[in-house]
């Protein structure tokens, strides 16, 4: 009687732990700093790009070349004019190592530029890279990877579509098993993306560089961001958002210096989360 009793309580505890390890714990962000946008134009924002040398945050709008971008201290403060402009219908926003600069994907068939600086650190002028499409969809939202000197976008099935940064061609596609840890998707006979696509924005993955922990993405239901390794197309990591945070179906989410970033579309305000 002892020994069964021993042996059921065993595979309880086996049970209860398997369970555990299965299941990702969730951490709460919390607000730490604010972008405002200082003037009309775009209902939607781009993207937000950390330049380490210069020590700023550059936040753009979507939707036009004439539309804002700014350059924001590590305070949030405005640091470029009110009537600065994008000079480039921007979707995708990074700052790029290798070649110092900041670099962009654009609109539809805008293709991928980079910005020339001038001296207060303010965009002067735009350098087409290439012309042309080189993106999953039009409102594509490129992330780029500065390690492997690739740019990944989330396309309409679900998954991560590779190019290669110095070409601008397409390399290969990482199946994501949206909403599922490695183990849950192994016990899955199949995981369907189509059925969970709508539950995220469509539009944004971004790049975090935390190793098994690589790709976010934003699930607007649950209303939390999922971390997705890079080998195995599985979730790692979730953060949850509080009530008060603006979560949006397309555009308005991004990374930056170990920050994410949400953008309130009725407030115009970049709020960042960590």
């Amino acid at each position: 009687m002892k020994k069964t009793f021993f042996l059921l309580s065993l595979s309880a505890l086996l049970f209860q732990s398997a369970l555990a390890q299965d299941t990702i714990a969730i951490k709460p962000l919390k607000k730490v700093l604010e972008l405002v946008i200082p003037r009309e134009g775009g209902a939607n924002a781009a993207s937000v790009a950390w330049h380490p040398v210069l020590k700023r945050y550059y936040a753009a709008m979507a939707g036009n070349i004439e539309f804002f971008i700014g350059a924001y201290s590590t305070t949030g403060k405005l640091l470029t004019k009110t009537d600065q402009e994008t000079l480039f219908d921007v979707r995708g926003l990074w700052y790029n190592p290798n070649t110092k600069t900041l670099q962009m994907n654009g609109y539809g068939t805008y293709g991928w530029a980079e910005y020339k600086l001038g001296p207060n650190g303010a965009p002067a002028s735009v350098k087409i890279l290439e012309e042309g499409s080189f993106q999953p969809d039009e409102q594509s939202v490129g992330a780029y990877d500065p390690i492997n000197k690739l740019v990944y976008f989330f396309n309409e099935d679900g998954n991560i579509e590779k190019y290669n940064a110095l070409t601008r061609e397409y390399k290969e596609q990482l199946d994501l098993t949206l909403g599922y840890s490695a183990q849950e998707a192994e016990d899955e006979i199949e995981v369907d993306n189509s059925i969970y696509i709508d539950d995220y924005n469509t539009t944004t993955v971004v790049y975090t560089g935390i190793k098994k922990a690589e790709l976010g993405l934003l699930n607007t239901v649950n209303r939390e961001i999922e971390l997705y390794d890079l080998e195995t197309g599985s979730i790692t990591r979730k953060f949850s958002l509080p009530e008060s945070a603006p979560v949006e179906t397309a555009l308005n989410f991004a990374y930056a210096n170990g920050i994410f970033w949400l953008f309130d579309t009725e407030a115009r305000i970049w709020k960042g989360y960590k």
